[in-house]
């Protein structure tokens, strides 16, 4: 009995002084058991895992600025065919040309 616990003291002792240099460099350590024909691992402390930040991108929200609708009074003309004495769209044709002439309001009716 004092013969397998000095063994495993042995052991024990020989994996710390192994791992001694890596854990004095902040390292970790890797490994498994071998027994017999079989191994049993691997087992091992991982490397810790650091995430970036998620990045955050803040968009202010769209401004709308609604403008008056200013309507320009449309002018309307009529067209007066001199050569014949109507106006469009009486005549469809006019040899000597359109005149483009701004309609009067229609009178009031008299009563």
């Amino acid at each position: 009995m004092k013969k397998s616990l000095f063994v495993l003291f042995i052991v024990v002792l020989a994996v710390f002084a192994a791992a001694a240099p890596v854990l004095a460099h902040g390292g970790h350590i890797r490994g498994g058991i071998w027994i017999g024909p079989g191994w049993w691992g691997p087992w091992w402390y991982p490397y810790p895992y650091y995430s970036q930040p998620p990045v955050v991108i803040q968009q202010q929200p769209p401004v709308y600025e609604e403008q008056e609708f200013q309507a320009q009074p449309q002018q309307y003309y009529w067209y007066f065919c001199s050569d014949s004495k109507a106006y469009y769209p009486y005549v469809k044709e006019c040899p000597g040309g359109w005149l483009k002439v701004i309609p009067s309001p229609p009178s009031a009716p008299k009563r």
